[in-house]
């Protein structure tokens, strides 16, 4: 026995696999990585585990700064009636925050969550390596069965949190339910076309070679063929409140199947007022899991969460409505009129300019006008992209961003909001947006999976609003702060304790 108490096993019968472990007691402990009887004690970390598979996952992946490697010694077998608040300890080393009753805990491998074998080898084609930590948290809560609302930053992988779960069930009842292949299944509704559009491409991706077809409900393109596309059978509809609210009272469709309700981007459904298609939308379905996603959160946010779900887990990646600290802020003080010359410097620098870059503008008119100028000013090749371009010109436009052929995209906020911009790395802020949690949104595009990218922001007397949430916003990610907004939020401050009569 050694000087804690815990009496160190022979190799002998030491669970290899954690498929070789029984499930736990009522009471006992469960292992972090897959829920099942946690038996062992890690002495390295001081995880509850059930196996050496687990064991090599906890070593490898929980702490940050090093690698352990895995050795047959490093168990212990646990005492009757020890315990260890192990999913309290992987949390807060996480980051995670949760709120409700009875969430599971917390995963460290998509192998330990039961997922089907072919999801597993796609989620692994596609580059998912290790869930990030609100996939972790998120896919075992859903796939309990329990309602959700999860803020993580953007870029942090949301979708395959809602993705993941959503394959999983549906692929299952197919298989149990192979005469039913009619009924849609799941629902996932954004606020965007762009986003609908990847995460229909994502839900592919993962549901490659499996009894899993998806439909896009979306504007720009004929309903005739959406609506025969779901009349087929289809597991997922994914589409915008708008258009479906359209497609649903103009044809029958046939919604009794959804156990799974998704709203991505739920703060920017509400946001562009989409919340009564929403609601409309909700209440034409049998009482479904309900899967609310956003990088911020508010209250009437949780309001809606509450109005759609008796029972819902709260699930937070760091500190809510706060800038993503993987972006590095520059916040530059520059007259309106001087904004498009002090772009066109940025542009030039070798120092300033990390293309490819997104450069966002508050209309449409400004986002043609603003690259027509990029292109004939600096010799720079770049488009713009709004609502009011038809969706097969949006989708070139995407196209040739992504692909490397522009270097500038110029953007309104339709690309503000989980769109997966992957190769972005800098975002410039030509127009502040209107409120602060959309520029945490805006900023939160030049980076994922907590990859560094850069953020520039011009400031001016136009946004004098948000000065003081903007001061503060700069402030929790320690960059500089304009001093010329610092000397006008101090003036407003003095001159409202003045009107109040301190």
């Amino acid at each position: 026995m050694n000087e804690e108490g815990r009496i160190p096993h022979l190799p002998d019968g030491i669970k290899q696999k954690s498929i070789d472990q029984r499930p736990p007691l009522l009471g006992e402990p469960i292992c972090v990585i897959c829920g099942r009887y946690g038996e062992y004690i890690c002495d390295e970390s001081n995880d509850d585990i059930c196996s050496l598979q687990c064991k090599q996952t906890v070593l490898t992946r929980v702490d940050n700064t090093r690698v352990f490697p895995a050795t047959d010694e490093c168990f212990y077998v646990r005492e009757p009636g020890s315990s260890f608040t192990d999913a309290q300890l992987l949390r807060s080393k996480l980051d995670i925050h949760v709120q409700g009753a009875l969430v599971p805990p917390p995963v460290l491998t998509f192998s330990s969550c039961g997922l089907p074998p072919k999801l597993l080898l796609n989620l692994e084609t596609a580059g998912y390596d290790f869930p990030t930590p609100i996939q972790m948290q998120a896919i075992p809560a859903a796939l309990s069965g329990k309602s959700l609302l999860a803020s993580a930053d953007t870029g942090s992988g949301k979708t395959a949190s809602f993705l993941v779960p959503i394959v999983s069930r549906c692929t299952r009842y197919r298989s149990e339910h192979p005469s039913d292949q009619k009924s849609p299944l799941a629902m996932v509704l954004a606020p965007t076309r762009e986003l609908c559009v990847q995460v229909e491409y994502q839900a592919k991706m993962l549901g490659k070679g499996l009894p899993f077809k998806t439909a896009l409900v979306v504007g720009g393109d004929p309903m005739s063929g959406q609506l025969y596309r779901i009349q087929q059978g289809v597991e997922l509809i994914i589409g915008t409140p708008g258009r479906f609210v359209d497609l649903l009272t103009k044809h029958a469709i046939k919604l009794d199947s959804i156990t799974m309700f998704v709203l991505d981007e739920v703060d920017c459904l509400l946001q562009r007022g989409f919340r009564d298609q929403v609601m409309q939308i909700f209440w034409a379905l049998p009482q479904p899991q309900v899967l609310l996603f956003s990088a911020t959160l508010s209250r009437e946010v949780e309001k809606v969460g509450g109005s759609l779900a008796k029972e819902m887990v709260l699930v937070t990646i760091g500190k809510s409505n706060r800038p993503n600290k993987a972006v590095n802020q520059l916040a530059i003080w520059v007259d309106a009129k001087q904004k498009k010359q002090k772009l066109f410097e940025i542009l030039r620098s070798q120092n300033h300019f990390k293309p490819p870059a997104v450069v966002y503008v508050s209309s449409r008119v400004g986002a043609d006008l603003l690259a027509n100028a990029i292109t004939v000013v600096t010799g720079i090749k770049a488009l713009s992209i709004h609502g009011e371009k038809p969706m097969k010109e949006r989708r070139d436009v995407m196209g040739s961003f992504l692909g490397g052929e522009v270097p500038v995209l110029v953007s309104t906020g339709v690309l503000g909001r989980g769109v997966d911009l992957l190769v972005v790395r800098q975002v410039i802020v030509f127009d502040m947006p209107n409120t602060i949690k959309e520029y945490i949104h805006v900023i939160g595009r030049a980076s994922r999976m907590g990859d560094q990218g850069s953020a520039i922001l011009f400031v001016n007397e136009d946004s004098r609003n948000l000065f003081p949430d903007l001061a503060a916003a700069l402030k929790s990610c320690g960059a500089a702060i304009p001093k010329e907004l610092i000397n006008f939020t101090s003036k407003e401050m003095h001159n409202k304790k003045r009107r109040v009569g301190y």
